[in-house]
């Protein structure tokens, strides 16, 4: 099996086995002639010599451009700049002919708008600084908004399974990437540098990061192994996706914000106030210009450019005419009509042959009318009727040579054939079961055997995104192009038709995710709720499963279409006064995961760290296949664990802090029952304020934003597993004196025992406070919950928490003489309490932010502690000065007593705090446990000396000295 990202001459060669494509009166699919004198090598480009006022490098070599006029050549289209000495070497090719280039077209999914420093514009090649631009979250491709409309849909194919193929037969290749690479990037082949800091050039692999020369990648391997993450990568052919008519963004399990004052959408319709070159060049680039001559220089070329040469708005067809969206190109007054014509097709990226067009002058009232084709010979503004000084308009169209007879590509999609796209004649009466009975019979599928009403022909648009629409069967599709060439040139060059199978191969079974429901309803109640939202019409296959506790459930589809319409009524409901939260989950095969790799599923508490878990999230869908990265603001810990049930053995990295590990483990507790990996080992990334299980286990105080993500994930294949002893904690608080009157009508009536229950449990994962720490956590945590837009750094939460304690000293707290107020058994014995106004239990020998109470090992009656020895240590605390002394190391706490089973009793209410969550308990009965949970934590390994980082990305099998580089590393900038 092939995946995406294959070099151009194998869909080349796919061309060429059909001879019908030699057909010359396929026109509207032909390659450009006539456009580049250049163009001998199949890239596209239409190359001008060009002199260059300021220094520019080349964008296949990289090395600059020397001399004084004529210094090299410019695409006329996608700026590309190259020596004429590196002509002949070309191979990256250019946006006008990029997207025919993509086999399998893969939509991006877009950030916000923003400014990204040091990048540049994956369509027309220039920086991104002091522009607003997009970059895609799943790979590394940006675009300038402006460019927005001539995007390439190149993105990495992350779920590709298919049940006709096997484990043995799938070969991944690599998913190439031009520019933007890391800086000391080099080329795998001749060991050279290959990134540049001046252009955009040199080729990457999205999927191992591999790097090279454009005129190198091509000697590589094709067949990518994933480099240094093989071991905890997903890979795309395990996983596979309903088909759905959804946006990636949304399958992707993506929130997109909408900007108030911008979104891609509406900058990327061109506006009667753009204006725009034939070469693509934008107003901000001869604004730069215009400034860096002298004030006389700039008033006699501006004079001479006005004199000279016109702009004229060019609409592509009806469509663009009616919502007066155009763009526009600079030509000298006198051009005639063919060169005109020329830099029109240029403009909107058509790279096909200028005898296939014309222009004719535009307005509203031609469309109905008809429209006069201009004189290619004659001047263009003596054949308009616009008037002087004002800016004339012009419609590209196609020329029709026989109205009735064509050709349209039908490209194969996931079928499982040998040959790329083929080129069917249609006539006007032709429908699309014509079309499929043709195509299935050129692409070597009997039509005999195979029913053709198994088959549909999809019309995918690749403008702006991938959008599908399938064809009746009694459609004509040839009256469909010629209609979509009178409304939109670039709609039309940007559609193509596949031939894909009615029945979905992936299988029946759809999967939605449905939270925010209320907690603790039985199945019937769910069902009520849910079919009184969609409607009964609407009704699912079964409840694959109900979290009770969480008030989520996961839904079964059998229908693409049903589970669509639920998912778009789901997405906009509210029950409760609350929104209801609904994903689409991908499907994992476990029988496709190759030996020895343990896929990582990855949380990402994106609240944590302030906006450390927005950059990470995007790093790590970067870095892996994006199917195994889960937001915990969508859902929790649930989606993920759910997508990873029926994994055999896998490994969890939890980012965020001390919290966000101990919900991870709490939804393992209650689902990973039933799942076949019970207990995976779980990693840290801390991004809290506290991490002391992240201390404790070597992944760190924190993460600041420095570190390299991609070294997280070497660390985390190199972890080694270790148990962590967790503790059930009971609260049973005092019975309270009942009511008299209640309890004679209780009687009367022989109800049951009106005493509530009020007992609560809790498992402890790192300690447990009961007095002044506690005190203070409470006052922190309602701080918190008031106003929590403050409380979104580390420094300034430590800052709160001393402020708090100073506060603790002078004023009065119920935690004076705290001995007095509890009684202590350890083991079944009574201990006495030192005086003090706090006691820690302790499981990790880590409490707030780093600090260890029970100090270094000293020889007493006490064994040294580990988090899996089986028992609990417990230390007093005499203050707030007290708890600063620990903090600081200049103090120890005050060893009380350790053992394996607590009971605790309390004389009074008092501030008790379990794991950092606090609040005030009422006296009566506390027990401490060992719980019958076990947690299996990964242990980072204690640092290795390594290399700097300057060889590239990856390792093959016969080398294993070259690692990955992570995509993220020029990344730390982001969206402004």
């Amino acid at each position: 099996m092939k995946c995406r990202g294959e070099i151009i001459e194998v869909e080349n060669k796919m061309a060429e086995m059909d001879v019908d494509q030699l057909d010359n009166s396929d026109r509207a699919d032909s390659p450009a002639t006539g456009l580049s004198a250049y163009d001998d090598r199949g890239h596209g480009h239409s190359f001008v010599k060009k002199t260059f006022h300021k220094p520019t490098y080349c964008h296949h070599c990289t090395d600059m451009l020397w001399g004084l006029i004529g210094q090299g050549l410019v695409c006329e289209v996608c700026n590309f700049v190259v020596h004429e000495k590196c002509l002949r070497t070309v191979v990256s090719a250019c946006s006008s002919i990029a997207a025919s280039l993509v086999r399998n077209p893969v939509a991006h999914c877009w950030s916000e708008p923003g400014q990204f420093k040091r990048k540049f514009c994956n369509v027309c090649r220039k920086r991104l600084e002091d522009s607003l631009a997009v970059r895609c979250e799943i790979c590394e491709y940006y675009a300038h908004l402006d460019c927005h409309d001539f995007v390439v849909s190149d993105c990495k194919e992350c779920a590709i399974y298919s049940p006709t193929i096997t484990r043995a037969s799938v070969v991944h290749y690599h998913h190439w990437r031009e520019g933007n690479l890391p800086a000391n990037s080099k080329c795998l082949a001749c060991k050279k540098t290959c990134w540049s800091s001046e252009c955009l050039a040199g080729m990457r692999c999205e999927w191992c990061g591999l790097t090279a020369h454009a005129s190198c990648h091509r000697l590589l391997p094709a067949e990518c192994n994933f480099g240094s993450l093989r071991e905890i990568m997903l890979p795309s052919s395990c996983l596979s996706m309903p088909r759905m008519d959804l946006s990636v963004e949304t399958m992707m399990g993506m929130s997109k914000k909408t900007s108030p004052n911008f979104t891609v959408t509406d900058r990327s319709a061109r506006t009667i106030s753009e204006d725009w070159s034939s070469s693509g060049d934008s107003r901000n680039d001869d604004t730069e210009e215009r400034e860096r001559r002298s004030p006389r220089e700039r008033d006699t070329k501006d004079r001479d450019k006005d004199t000279e040469s016109e702009i004229i708005r060019v609409f592509d067809g009806n469509a663009s005419m009616k919502r007066r969206l155009y763009r526009t190109i600079s030509v000298p007054k006198n051009a005639p009509a063919q060169a005109i014509l020329e830099a029109a097709l240029k403009t909107f990226h058509i790279s096909d042959d200028p005898k296939n067009y014309y222009v004719a002058e535009a307005s509203e009232f031609a469309m109905f009318v008809g429209e006069r084709e201009l004189d290619e010979s004659k001047p263009i503004r003596a054949q308009l009727k616009t008037p002087d000084g004002k800016r004339p308009s012009i419609f590209l169209r196609y020329k029709e040579s026989d109205p009735d007879k064509g050709h349209i590509k039908v490209y194969p999609g996931c079928l499982k054939v040998s040959s790329g796209h083929k080129n069917i004649t249609v006539t006007s009466e032709s429908t699309t079961e014509d079309i499929i009975r043709t195509a299935l019979k050129k692409f070597g599928i009997d039509v005999h055997d195979s029913d053709p009403s198994r088959y549909r022909l999809i019309e995918v648009l690749l403008d702006k995104g991938v959008s599908e629409r399938t064809l009746a069967h009694n459609d004509k599709p040839w009256e469909l192009i010629k209609n979509c060439r009178k409304e939109s040139l670039r709609q039309n060059q940007m559609t193509r038709y596949y031939l894909q199978q009615r029945e979905d191969p992936h299988g029946p079974s759809i999967s939605l995710f449905v939270g925010n429901l209320p907690t603790g309803l039985s199945q019937r109640q769910y069902e009520k709720i849910l079919l009184d939202i969609v409607g009964k019409q609407n009704k699912w296959v079964r409840f694959d499963v109900i979290y009770y506790e969480y008030g989520a459930l996961v839904l079964d589809f059998s229908s693409a279409d049903k589970a669509t319409r639920v998912f778009n009524i789901l997405k906009d409901a509210v029950f409760d006064d609350k929104q209801l939260l609904v994903l689409l989950l991908p499907n994992i095969q476990p029988h496709m995961i190759p030996e020895n790799t343990n896929p990582l599923l990855v949380f990402v508490n994106v609240k944590s760290g302030g906006c450390q878990g927005l950059n990470l999230i995007t790093s790590f869908r970067k870095l892996l296949n994006p199917h195994q990265v889960f937001n915990l603001e969508n859902g929790g810990p649930l989606p993920g664990l759910y997508v990873f049930r029926n994994v055999p053995y896998y490994k969890i990295l939890a980012c965020g802090g001390d919290g966000t590990v101990g919900w991870v483990l709490s939804c393992l507790d209650n689902v990973g029952q039933d799942a076949i990996c019970q207990s995976p080992p779980l990693s840290i990334l801390p991004l809290g304020t506290g991490n002391d299980l992240a201390r404790v286990l070597r992944w760190g105080p924190g993460y600041t934003g420095g570190e390299d993500p991609l070294s997280y994930l070497r660390d985390v294949i190199d972890a080694e597993d270790i148990k962590l002893d967790r503790w059930t904690v009971i609260f049973h608080p005092n019975e309270k004196e009942q009511d008299d009157v209640k309890v004679a009508i209780a009687n009367d009536t022989n109800s049951a025992n009106t005493n509530e229950d009020t007992t609560t449990i809790f498992v402890m994962n790192n300690y447990f406070g009961i007095g002044i720490d506690a005190d203070i956590s409470l006052d922190f945590h309602q701080a918190r919950e008031e106003k929590p837009d403050k409380f979104n750094s580390r420094l300034h939460n430590k800052k709160v928490y001393v402020q708090m304690s100073l506060r603790k000293m002078v004023n009065k707290h119920p935690c004076k003489e705290l001995h007095r107020c509890i009684k202590l058994e350890v083991d079944g014995k009574l201990v006495e309490l030192p005086p003090c106004e706090g006691i820690i239990i302790l499981n990790i020998l880590s409490w707030g932010s780093g600090a260890n109470p029970w100090g270094p090992e000293k020889e007493d009656q006490f064994q040294k502690p580990t988090h899996y020895d089986g028992n609990l240590e417990v230390v007093g605390i005499t203050g707030v000065v007290h708890m600063a002394q620990i903090h600081s190391g200049l103090r120890t706490g005050i060893r009380v007593a350790q053992g394996g089973h607590l009971r605790i009793t309390l004389l009074t209410d008092l501030p008790v705090q379990v794991d950092g969550e606090p609040w005030i308990q009422p006296a009566g009965q506390v027990v401490v446990l060992r719980s019958a949970l076990k947690a299996t934590m990964l242990k980072k390994s204690k640092n290795k000396i390594r290399r700097r980082n300057t060889e590239p990305s990856i390792f093959f099998p016969e080398n294993d000295g070259l690692k990955a580089q992570s995509p993220s590393d020029e990344n730390s900038s982001g969206a402004l």
